[in-house]
């Protein structure tokens, strides 16, 4: 009896199933539709956004959004040129996240990172003295991951921002 008891998990143990994966183009199709789906889901809430203000706003070909609300009479920065902006950030929401006012002028040499991609495009804009308004998908702004801190995943930002120094 012994023997038979110890024999029964051998004896019922039968061959897994074999698991079929799909094929790396499945993959990447799904993964590019779900990507599309949710560019198209951004894209109106943008665009639901800027109706909801009747802001008339310029879009460029990478997506960035922008309206110069005062035109400045200084210098236009260009690549290699540091700059100081005075901002406030908010999510697509309307909820501040940042601002000059408690974190200080944001201060960044122009063509070199450190800053979301639409802000360094709008920059190049504007002229010293300049405020513009600017609405940042999040492939230009912090991405998939968002900022860790306060701007959450896949966040549509708003900058106000005034060009203070170009130097």
């Amino acid at each position: 009896m012994l023997l038979a008891t110890a024999m029964l998990p051998y004896a019922c143990k039968t061959e897994p199933e074999s698991i079929s994966l799909p094929d790396a183009a499945e993959i990447q199709e799904a993964f590019m539709e779900s990507n599309m789906y949710l560019l198209a889901l951004e894209e109106e809430a943008i665009n639901d956004f800027i109706d909801r203000y009747g802001w008339n706003m310029t879009e460029t070909g990478s997506g960035l959004r922008y309206k110069i609300t005062h035109e400045g009479s200084g210098e236009k920065p260009v690549f290699g040129d540091f700059v100081d902006i005075a901002y406030t950030i908010y999510l697509i929401t309307g909820d501040p996240v940042y601002s000059s006012g408690s974190h200080g002028l944001k201060t960044f040499t122009v063509g070199r990172g450190g800053v979301e991609r639409g802000l360094e495009e709008a920059i190049l804009k504007l002229n010293e003295g300049s405020r513009a308004i600017l609405i940042m998908p999040h492939h230009l702004a912090h991405g998939v991951p968002g900022d860790g801190k306060m701007i959450p995943k896949r966040a549509t930002i708003i900058y106000e921002i005034e060009l203070m120094n170009v130097y």
